[in-house]
């Protein structure tokens, strides 16, 4: 790890402030993703500053709308009634992120900027365009089990790696954004960028700018949503595939729906045709599977990972039958 200075910062001003100032700087909340990219030498800030003192740890619902400060804990928030009550699913993906004592440190604002897990990018010895621009891709051709499926490139194929980020992709949350100019509100689907042919740009966020606060907006049948997760091993794996699902089930025909996959997109990955092709349609499993093809047209194995596509095809199914019974 590469020496390095440390700042603290009691207001978002002056956080701002010394990001502008201060050379190659990154806040630092949690600690959960940034320092294990620096111990790996993957990330290398001459300045960290610590942003725990602002004030920006609210989680409130007001008018069914969900609003989450940036430095919010994950198990807080999982653990809140209100969000447990009206968008279940958000807690349920929290619940299935990492180990209770990570999830008692890591930042909401942190855990939906988390970088990739993929091997290729944590290790500086091997090619990486996400990590060196123009070295080239390891995992195409190499070890792709975890990879993508969806929004993938020549260039890159890594897959986005939070749970949460799934679930707010399927609820059109947004990110509150603040700069030394102002504020702005960002969708989290506009939020990511697929890699195409610059996947080191994984996301819109300015240089100088801090996520201050996450906002989900109303959904009269949020309430019937879930979080399907497939993994590995029972606890502390990130995802094989998964499914955000919320529907809007009146006299057995789909009314509404809202799907997104996680484990299988470069990015959290909205299926909007998937919900569009369900209403008006019997709320069953012939509905489901029509809609599950669809959320995965497009998708491409890279060998190792070929298995991901009617797998999360099965998740996709489950999670809408789960919510539908």
């Amino acid at each position: 790890m590469n020496p390095f200075a440390f700042a603290r910062a009691d207001s978002v001003g002056v956080a701002l402030a010394t990001v502008t100032q201060a050379p190659n700087a990154r806040f630092i909340a949690g600690g959960t993703n940034i320092l294990d990219l620096m111990k790996d030498d993957v990330e290398r800030p001459e300045t960290l500053i610590d942003i725990n003192a602002l004030p920006l740890r609210s989680i409130e619902v007001r008018n069914g709308e969900l609003f989450i400060g940036a430095l919010a804990r994950m198990s807080d928030v999982a653990a809140h009634a209100d969000v447990r009550r009206t968008f279940p699913m958000i807690a349920i993906a929290l619940e299935e992120s990492a180990s209770p004592q990570l999830r008692n440190m890591a930042s909401m604002g942190g855990n939906v900027l988390q970088r990739t897990r993929c091997p290729y990018f944590r290790d500086p010895a091997t090619p990486c365009n996400k990590r060196n621009p123009g070295s080239g891709c390891g995992a195409i051709g190499g070890y792709n089990r975890m990879q993508a499926v969806l929004g993938t490139s020549s260039h890159c194929i890594a897959a986005h790696a939070s749970d949460v980020a799934v679930a707010f992709a399927a609820l059109d949350a947004s990110l509150h954004l603040a700069h030394a100019g102002g504020t702005r509100e960002v969708k989290l689907t506009e939020f990511y960028r697929e890699p195409g042919a610059t996947p080191q740009h994984e996301n819109v966020l300015a240089p100088g700018e801090l996520i201050v606060a996450i906002s989900v907006p109303a959904l009269a049948y949020g309430t019937h949503s879930t979080y399907l997760k497939a993994r590995g091993r029972a606890q502390y794996e990130f995802a094989l595939a998964s499914a955000a699902v919320a529907l809007d089930v009146r006299d057995g025909t789909v009314r509404a729906a809202r799907i997104a996959l996680g484990g299988v997109g470069t990015v959290p990955w909205r299926a909007r045709e998937a919900e569009k092709v369900l209403v008006g349609r019997p709320a069953g499993r012939a509905s489901y599977e029509h809609a599950a093809d669809l959320a995965l047209r497009g998708a491409r194995g890279q060998g190792e990972n070929d298995f991901k596509i009617p797998l999360v095809k099965r998740v996709v199914v489950r999670a809408l039958e789960t919510v539908s019974a």
